[in-house]
């Protein structure tokens, strides 16, 4: 097999444990690599990893190159990023995908600068297809697609003479595949050859602190936009969030105002979200926001506008004051409850 067309994705690992995002971008390396005909290969640096790594099968990688060190226990930038190097150069795999994450940030533009190719960052979706330059036709090319101009348009990167194809992807944007625990992955251990002078930094300390606001994982979300945003309103759709059991999300234009923080925002721009129940409140519904919770498996919108997008993707739609309405069903709920 063409190692050339290969999808290979950087692992990323976090109190020994494989980071949520490794195994999206697994499941979408699944995709393009039967695209491709390929396989699915993953890089993997840490210490004591060898019983999580056996996981990545379940996501479709057959097989990871694991270097095992007990300096690479904590995400140091040179040290990753010349492993890393080495190892795409050793195995020339066509594709390479990061998370959009801090340290995916940090280490893909390192990477692709040794390689001296391209990368695109922050994408929302990939796809294989077709591209043409003059007189030449580039097929089975990666098409690297991410907002652009502030989000206000979605542009497709494509970077064919750039080999590997690069990129980092955004955490949530890619739909994680279902286990299939029958599958299994190959791990081929690889060599340290890092030397000391490439440590730059020291670690001395790690202080964690756990997120506020996990929207990926809720399974309720009620969401305020700019129709929902003065302080009362914003009160009652919190209020409304805590009685359900979910958490508080929001439009950007509400980030952008400074009337919540950005953990909040839902959309391209902000966090892509999947959970059982989606509850607009005062959003519009632009193709910006909708992209991040199009695939909730129910939408109610409540909107005083009858003409706004957001109820043609709603599954019920309320038509009224976003205050009223709130106050209506938080007291509903508690007086079922």
């Amino acid at each position: 097999m063409d190692n050339q067309k290969n999808v290979m994705v950087f692992i990323e690992s976090r109190n020994s444990k494989v980071a949520e995002v490794s195994l999206e971008l697994l499941s979408a390396a699944s995709r393009l690599a039967q695209e491709l005909g390929s396989s699915v290969e993953a890089v993997a640096l840490g210490h004591n990893l060898e019983e999580e790594l056996k996981a990545l099968g379940h996501y479709g990688c057959q097989r990871v190159y694991y270097t095992d060190d007990e300096r690479l226990s904590h995400f140091t930038s040179v040290p990753y990023a010349k492993t890393i190097t080495r190892i795409i150069k050793q195995y020339k795999p066509g594709v390479v995908l990061f998370g959009a994450t801090t340290m995916g940030r940090d280490v893909a533009p390192r990477v692709a600068s040794a390689l001296k190719c391209g990368l695109t960052a922050d994408c929302t979706d990939l796809q294989i297809g077709e591209h043409k330059i003059k007189e030449i036709t580039y097929e089975n090319t990666l098409l690297q697609i991410r907002p652009a101009f502030g989000g206000n348009i979605v542009a497709t990167i494509v970077s064919p003479e750039s080999v590997p194809s690069m990129a980092t992807v955004r955490e949530g944007v890619m739909k994680m595949n279902l286990p299939d625990p029958d599958k299994t992955v190959e791990i081929i251990q690889e060599p340290c050859v890092i030397d000391e002078d490439d440590f730059l930094t020291e670690i001395l300390d790690i202080v964690r602190e756990e997120k506020q606001v996990n929207l990926k994982a809720a399974q309720i979300i009620v969401s305020a936009g700019m129709g929902a945003s003065d302080p009362e309103t914003i009160g009652l759709a919190k209020e409304l969030a805590k009685v359900l059991g979910g958490e508080l999300g929001c439009s950007r234009p509400v980030v952008d105002s400074g009337i919540l923080d950005k953990e909040h925002q839902v959309g391209q721009t902000g966090i892509t979200v999947r959970p059982n129940l989606y509850i607009a409140c005062g959003i519009s519904g632009q193709i910006q926001h909708r992209a991040g919770m199009s695939e909730a498996k129910r939408i109610i919108a409540i909107n005083k506008d009858p003409q706004a997008p957001i109820f043609a993707l709603a599954h019920y739609g309320i038509v009224g004051d976003v205050k009223d309405v709130l106050g209506k069903m938080i007291k509903a709920y508690k007086t079922k409850a």
